[in-house]
């Protein structure tokens, strides 16, 4: 791949994950604010939602992988069976140590973007 085409892969990536972040963010808030529900329920709630919104649309238009989407699915799921427990478990600790609950979430979804990326690049969508 080109350097303007990776290029524009990583923009394309991150214009939908920024969708998926909202999503994230909007469900993470009402849920915390609206429904008091604690830190953890609300964060994995949050990520469920998001996870599925950039798995369906990163898929299609920026990897344009229409190959096998069960193993896509299932390697996705490897990811998140080691990132949810570790975030979910850290991010609960963070804030139980008295972060504040959105830097907390700030961090985890710069950190789960960057990983995300790079594991769907050169794992889950490979050419």
């Amino acid at each position: 791949m080109d350097k303007k085409k990776s290029i524009l892969q990583v923009i394309k990536y991150f214009l939908i994950a920024a969708s998926a972040g909202i999503i994230q963010t909007l469900s993470f808030s009402l849920l915390e604010e609206l429904f008091h529900v604690p830190y953890w329920p609300s964060y994995l709630i949050s990520l469920i939602l998001s996870v599925v919104w950039n798995f369906t649309f990163n898929r299609k238009y920026t990897f344009h992988a229409s190959g096998n989407i069960t193993k896509a699915m299932l390697l996705t799921a490897l990811y998140y069976l080691v990132f949810t427990p570790l975030s979910t478990w850290g991010g609960d600790r963070l804030t139980a140590a008295g972060w504040n609950d959105y830097l907390v979430f700030a961090l985890t979804l710069i950190v789960n973007g960057v990983t995300e990326f790079l594991y769907q690049k050169y794992l889950v969508f490979k050419e």
